[in-house]
């Protein structure tokens, strides 16, 4: 009898699938490199030329295929190959290469797999884990650039039986819109993170998925029994009967529960003594939009505008924003959807954003956020005139990230009042009130100077993530010190505390939009130090829901006094799960 065997990865999608193994074997090539004369370098250079030229030829194709479909993941992957397509052109990846060929002197694949590598040293090293998940969108066309220069034909998927899992070394976001939830029922694979795009894709299909399960192809054969728990990241290979059962009990709970979340949709979320609650979604990509109206969503709270600029070499242009940004708000109607402001890290997405600016100054703890935008003002205002335009499709929020400063925030308003007196010479029309501005607390800073912050400000936002990392000085990527990152920390809770103090009195509001927004361990506890706006993954909205609804808002008030005079995020911890074993 085949010995049962466990892995462990990050569940990205929830659900538990159980079935039989489809194996996907590896679509990479492995390339030696090998030196060439200085007589060869142009010629290998045109080589790789022409794998690039395939490439579009390819990706152009594959457009062709998706165009007369109209689902999201069609509509999504429309969007990556439009990225791929930039990547394609003179790109870092395609510059860096040919440089590498030139100045070391070897083959086209040798140069495409160090620069590749090179460019992802750089952005798994960033704090920004968003922008570090984009590197699965990078060695997807540097794989495809390998297959063009050696001749070897993509691993396509053939008949996956009803009810197969697809077990990968990797899935692309391309490969993973192509399957089909009505005959998969779900995947895991060796690679990938939670913010790459085949994460967000699997998450929008609704199918269990585990990524970045280590060693998961070494024990798994096509045909094999698996489980996939989406929820806990694990996969379980060969399982015995025992086993299967519990997953299989599992599994119907899940669902039974899941129904019974879905019927609170159109319910508010208020308390048991009728506090309101606001729950709202956070964005990431316009493919998140069905799950969002299926979540219940009352508005979008975290937009991130990213997802315009992400590979490509050219700032989008503000008719591509416009479209882009539309395509969101047309689908929340009335509902109002916070536009954060581009935030992106060390590695820019856009070379143009680095345009008269040292790389050097370029870092998560220099040039981010507002502070790079305001170093390229002629970006921000692109962006603030492509919010304005798009503000006539419906209500829209402006939220400003990485604010230390209340001087940021006044030349960020200057900023958007030229934008507006320019669109308004263009006879344009305008929103009858410009947006309101609000400000993104995430760094101590900001936190400790919200009494004056808030008073140039229309809304705060409170970033628990950064919040709590630059806080505690803790980066979550390093496996040395991640267990110490602790939301519940007195110095964090102490924060929060005081910018929510700081907003009441100022008579705005204020929302949470980190990871403590979506858990429901956390909502009392939020909602007693006085947040009534809290925004998260859109999948997460019924929890919380259901834990609002159940809660009395009064017990929550005191339950929130007592944590706030306690010294120890152990006691801490112990008296707000004391009060949620109440519910």
């Amino acid at each position: 009898m085949t010995k049962e065997q466990h892995f462990s990865g990050v569940g990205v999608a929830s659900g538990i699938a159980i079935g039989k193994a489809y194996v996907r074997e590896s679509g990479s090539v492995d390339v030696p490199e090998r030196r060439i004369t200085k007589k060869q370098i142009k010629a290998e250079q045109e080589r790789l030329g022409g794998a690039v030229s395939l490439a579009r030829r390819q990706i152009r194709r594959l457009q062709s295929r998706i165009a007369a479909k109209t689902d999201a993941a069609a509509e999504e992957l429309g969007f990556l190959l439009d990225a791929y397509l930039q990547m394609l052109q003179d790109s870092r990846l395609v510059r860096g290469a040919k440089t590498r060929i030139a100045e070391h002197q070897i083959n086209a694949e040798a140069a495409v797999n160090a620069e590749v590598a090179d460019i992802a040293e750089v952005f798994q090293a960033m704090d920004d884990s968003y922008i570090a998940g984009r590197i699965d969108d990078i060695r997807e066309v540097g794989n495809r650039l390998q297959r063009n220069l050696t001749k070897t034909p993509g691993k396509q998927f053939s008949a996956i039986p009803r009810g197969g899992i697809v077990v990968a070394e990797q899935l692309t976001p391309a490969d993973t819109a192509q399957l089909d939830p009505e005959r998969v029922a779900g995947a895991a694979t060796m690679l990938g993170s939670a913010e790459g795009h085949t994460a967000i894709m699997a998450r929008a299909l609704g199918l269990p998925t585990v990524l970045g399960a280590a060693s998961l192809m070494e024990g798994i054969k096509t045909g094999d029994d698996i489980i996939v728990d989406g929820m806990s990241g694990r996969v379980i290979v060969n399982p015995s009967a025992k086993t299967i059962q519990a997953y299989e009990r599992r599994r119907a709970e899940h669902i039974k529960g899941t129904r019974r979340l879905d019927r609170l949709r159109n319910l508010p979320a208020v308390t048991r003594d009728d506090t309101q609650v606001t729950l709202q979604a956070n964005v990431e990509l316009p493919i998140e939009m069905n799950m969002v109206i299926h979540s219940g969503a009352e508005g979008i709270g975290l937009l991130r505008s990213e997802f315009m600029f992400m590979n490509r070499e050219t700032i989008p242009t503000e008719d591509e924003q416009v479209a882009s940004l539309k395509s969101v708000i047309d689908v929340m109607g009335k509902r109002p959807v916070t536009i954060r402001t581009l935030d992106v890290g060390a590695e820019k997405p856009v070379a143009a954003l680095l345009e008269g600016i040292e790389s050097e100054a370029v870092s998560n703890l220099g040039l981010r956020g507002i502070r790079l935008s305001l170093a390229q003002p002629d970006v921000l205002e692109t962006q603030f005139r492509a919010i304005l335009r798009a503000a006539n499709s419906g209500p829209v929020r402006i939220l400003l990230p990485m604010v230390s400063t209340v001087s940021e925030v006044r030349r960020a308003r200057e900023i958007l009042k030229k934008a507006a007196t320019k669109l308004r010479r263009r006879g344009i029309a305008l929103p009858d009130t410009l947006p309101p501005i609000g400000v993104m607390i995430e760094v101590p800073g900001a936190a400790l100077a919200a009494d004056s912050i808030a008073q140039v400000s229309d809304f705060l936002a409170i970033g628990s993530n950064d919040l709590t990392m630059y806080t505690l000085a803790i980066d979550r990527g390093n496996e040395h010190v991640a267990h110490l990152f602790d939301p519940l920390h007195p110095g964090v809770l102490r924060l929060i505390q005081f910018a929510t103090g700081a907003a009441l009195r100022a008579r705005i509001p204020i929302s949470i939009c980190g990871e403590m927004a979506g858990d429901p361990r956390y909502s009392a506890l939020l909602l007693g130090m006085g947040i009534r706006e809290l925004s998260m993954a859109p999948s997460n909205i019924p929890r919380v829901k259901k834990r609002i609804r159940e809660m009395d808002m009064a017990a929550a008030n005191h339950r929130a006094g007592i944590i706030m005079d306690q010294i120890d995020s152990g006691r801490i911890a112990m008296l707000l799960d004391d009060f949620n074993a109440l519910a």
